[in-house]
């Protein structure tokens, strides 16, 4: 089958060059013009043509029906933890603490995500596979660090002052009303300096993301092979009604 394939060029692009010594260039000009692709160019049919099966596979299974959500869940409903945050970071501690249990033999302690990862609202009715794209677009994998309790207080530090809803799970954290963090306790008891934690997160801050360095020079790095996004399909795939709300896991007392 024969294609048609518009090329968008900068034209014209003109670059003059003078010498000034032996071997050497300079750039004297450098000129576009920008080429907009707007409704005025005509599709090409034949190609329109050979997609649209595999567009109506896509739209199929991206519409596809998961779960019922009887609430509309936006990330701006909440101080310092919101129901959609909770929502995904528990679903990643649920999905992802069984395969670091088996690769590590421990299992995850707390899950720390980013507030601005959250890219839309999750709305109420049906939720779909294009649900899960819409709220996690991104391809972020899971990652697990194992930090000490020092790097913990590092990372209580950012909290307090990021003053944001950052999505965790595992941890209970009580500030005053200046967001001075007053007591971080997981599983019920304060975080020892002498012990290490399996922190879930995704490879973006990971990697130092939104200034989360505290990840840096962690006891131990473990890859989840599990992408967020799959880790929230597999989750809603499973689950009939989504039950999702703010808590005490974060809080201004």
């Amino acid at each position: 089958m024969k294609f048609k394939f518009l090329i968008t060029l900068l034209s014209p692009l003109l670059i003059c060059c003078k010498g000034t010594e032996k071997n050497s260039r300079n750039v004297a000009e450098i000129s576009s013009e920008r080429i907009s692709i707007n409704s005025e160019i005509i599709a090409d049919q034949e190609i329109d043509e050979f997609i649209k099966p595999y567009q109506k596979h896509l739209n199929a299974t991206l519409d596809s029906v998961l779960a019922y959500n009887p609430t509309l869940l936006s990330k701006n409903d909440g101080d310092l933890n919101t129901a959609i945050g909770n929502l995904m970071a528990d679903v990643v501690m649920q999905q992802a603490s069984p395969v670091i249990e088996k690769r590590s033999g421990r299992k995850i302690d707390i899950v720390l995500l980013n507030h601005g990862g959250i890219r839309s609202e999750l709305p109420s009715g049906d939720i779909t596979t294009r649900s899960a794209y819409n709220l996690m677009p991104f391809e972020n994998e899971i990652v697990v660090a194992e930090l000490t309790g020092a790097q913990l207080k590092e990372m209580l530090k950012y909290l307090e002052k990021a003053k944001t809803a950052h999505p965790i799970s595992g941890i209970k954290i009580k500030a005053n009303r200046d967001y001075k963090i007053r007591e971080a306790t997981i599983k019920g008891e304060k975080i020892d300096k002498n012990e290490t934690y399996f922190v879930a997160t995704s490879d973006y801050l990971f990697n130092g993301g939104d200034n989360m360095n505290f990840f840096r020079d962690p006891v131990n790095v473990y890859a989840a092979d599990y992408k967020i996004r799959n880790a929230l399909i597999d989750h809603f795939t499973k689950t009939d009604t989504i039950r999702a709300k703010i808590d005490d896991r974060y809080i201004r007392e």
